[in-house]
């Protein structure tokens, strides 16, 4: 039943935080206000409020809850944790409902490690983080450069106090090999504080640094030595260089833009550390209620809050209400208030319309790329003759060894690009062993019972294989009569090449001779790489099943040596083998690990 805009007379006129549900309950939006009452008017009087979305989101809404506060400060962090809990339709969830990825330094250990951490609401465990990233692999060439730059430790714990000798890591550089003690405990320290400037961009600090021990080196006639550091001085000039940009004052700052066009938005932040520009990121949101003050309060929340730096000044675009409890609220327990305002001219404007700029063009890309994927599908659709447009296609992949440990993987593709929270992996439990086509009919009726039963039948099925699998197929959906999804067969054509390529072979059904496509077709070259994608996955698993039942096959003899024990022994030793090898003395060091274990253990095989 629509709500009822008459009662809004009964609703409060105290700060705090409203949710506007559906019949079904479930949050469709979480917003803050001052006066609640004059908030929720605005919804509902005639022609609403001017944003895009709103005159899709009033007529689902059934019942609005709402929560009083005493703060505007209060009503931000429940209005940041409602949106993270709920995550509603119409709210802009920073990452969408993926992971965050940063670097952590965990401080607290002897010898500190730098690695990548991922998250998913805020970091957890003692450590610093930086980031998050806007994607996995912009950290890890920061990792990468990080490990070139500053020869921190690389392996893990079990490893570290496993070794007795230097890795290939100290032959090369790119470790000062504090296993072995080759460095003092203080010479470590300044790796890792030099680490920790340079992720917070004071990289001018860090060369100064450098610059005095090369020359205190070369003072001594360690020329092999100042060389090393004249290495890594030239390193992090190079990467200062070419991103040189005035930002005025000099202090640490983040630019923040918007770009709309319809019910899409990109968000850009620019990032200048020291007055250079060096990094930069984009979210893009789809189908948000919030305007543009309403972003880029909660993306400020929800980006920054819980990050271990924050630069001194966060400029915006426009100012927004909430600027002073954001203020506040990220000051906290930080040696140095933080600053949040939109500069109307000057240098500091420039950075944002930098921002703005970067916003568009990444935009503008983004829609480009969609509209290549979007004519993509569509030529898929007339080639293979398709009754449904393929927006969700599954590729179906099985893989075993002589029959050994047979799995399957089912990959999922959305508008073109893969949709990995989708994915499905299966073990073969009923088919004989190489019947790769009961593979085939097992997986498939597994997959598309449940499928048909949830409503989340895909409009097209590729299975990889040649006319016998397409039957399979078309036979398993015509018995659970699904009859709305499409289905190709891929496959390699046996024995012929054309210019040193493969050709490929797409089966129809209801055709006797398969489809070959151009070497340059951009359906062929989607194909590719879904049915790679899905024999990918499924070697992976495969792989992962066989290593499990190598290791639970020697491991589960040894009796007392339960699933505790047995992780504990491969995380200290790293292998079956090792442990094999391993003195009393060593297997005592194993958390949980007796002296009668350690005599069932020399059992092993």
């Amino acid at each position: 039943m629509p709500f009822n805009p008459a009662t809004l007379t009964l609703y409060p006129t105290h700060p705090g935080v409203y949710l506007m549900k559906n019949g079904q309950g479930v949050v469709l939006y979480v917003g803050k206000a001052k006066n609640l009452r004059l908030r929720l008017r605005q919804y509902f009087a005639p022609g609403g409020d001017g944003r895009e979305m709103i005159p899709f989101l009033v007529p689902q809404i059934d019942q609005i809850e709402t929560i009083s506060v005493i703060s505007e400060k209060e009503a931000l962090i429940l209005e940041s944790n409602l949106i993270k809990t709920h995550q509603p339709k119409y709210n802009a969830l920073l990452k969408d409902d993926k992971s965050y990825v940063a670097l952590k330094i965990n401080i607290k250990h002897e010898w500190p490690l730098l690695s990548l951490e991922r998250y998913r609401d805020k970091p957890k465990g003692n450590g610093l983080f930086f980031g998050p990233y806007a994607h996995a692999g912009a950290a890890r060439k920061t990792l990468d450069l990080l490990h070139r730059l500053f020869p921190l430790r690389q392996c893990s714990d079990a490893e570290f106090a496993r070794r007795t000798r230097p890795c290939i890591l100290y032959d090369m550089k790119r470790c000062i090999a504090p296993c072995v003690k080759k460095c003092t405990p203080e010479e470590y320290q300044t790796q890792v504080e030099r680490t920790i400037k340079f992720l917070r961009g004071q990289n001018k600090e860090v060369l100064q640094e450098l610059y005095k021990e090369m020359e205190a080196y070369a003072s001594d006639l360690e020329f092999e030595k100042a060389a090393l550091i004249l290495g890594t001085i030239k390193q992090i000039e190079k990467t200062m260089e070419p991103q040189y940009v005035d930002s005025v004052s000099g202090k640490d700052a983040d630019a923040l833009a918007i770009y709309r066009q319809g019910e899409e938005v990109m968000l850009c932040q620019l990032l200048f550390r020291e007055g250079r520009l060096t990094s930069s990121q984009c979210f893009n949101f789809t189908k948000i209620a919030e305007d543009d003050q309403e972003l880029l309060s909660s993306f400020l929340l929800q980006h920054y809050r819980h990050q271990d730096f924050i630069p001194h000044e966060i400029l915006l675009p426009i100012p927004i209400e909430d600027a002073k409890p954001l203020m506040d609220l990220l000051s906290e327990n930080r040696p140095r208030k933080v600053q949040i305002y939109a500069p109307q001219r000057g240098g500091k404007n420039v950075l944002v319309e930098m921002a703005q700029s970067n916003a568009e063009a990444s935009f503008r890309k983004e829609k480009d790329e969609l509209t290549l994927r979007e004519n993509t599908l569509l030529a898929m659709q007339e080639r293979f003759h398709l009754a449904n447009y393929p927006r969700r296609i599954e590729c179906i992949d099985n893989s075993h060894i002589s029959g050994a440990e047979p799995v399957s993987s089912v990959i999922v593709f959305t508008d073109g690009k893969k949709d990995r929270q989708s994915y499905r992996k299966y073990k073969i439990k009923q088919a004989g062993a190489s019947d790769d086509y009961g593979f085939m009919h097992e997986v498939l009726s597994r997959r598309y019972a449940k499928a048909k039963s949830e409503n989340t039948l895909p409009d097209l099925l590729i299975v990889d294989g040649g006319k016998g699998h397409l039957n399979i197929a078309l036979k398993v959906l015509a018995d659970l009569d699904v009859i709305s999804v499409d289905v190709i067969a891929v496959a390699k054509e046996q024995g012929r090449h054309d210019k040193g390529l493969t050709v490929e072979q797409v089966f129809l059904p209801n055709l006797k001779d398969p489809i070959i496509l151009k070497a340059t077709s951009p359906v062929l070259f989607l194909l590719q790489q879904m049915r790679d994608e899905a024999h990918r996955v499924a070697i992976t698993f495969q792989r992962q099943r066989m290593h499990k039942s190598t290791i639970t096959s020697s491991l589960d003899q040894v009796r007392g040596i339960g699933p505790v024990k047995r992780k504990a022994l491969l995380l200290y030793f790293g292998s079956v083998k090792k442990i094999k090898e391993a003195s009393e003395e060593d297997l005592k060091k194993v958390k949980g690990i007796n002296s009668k274990d350690i005599e069932q253990l020399r059992t092993l095989k």
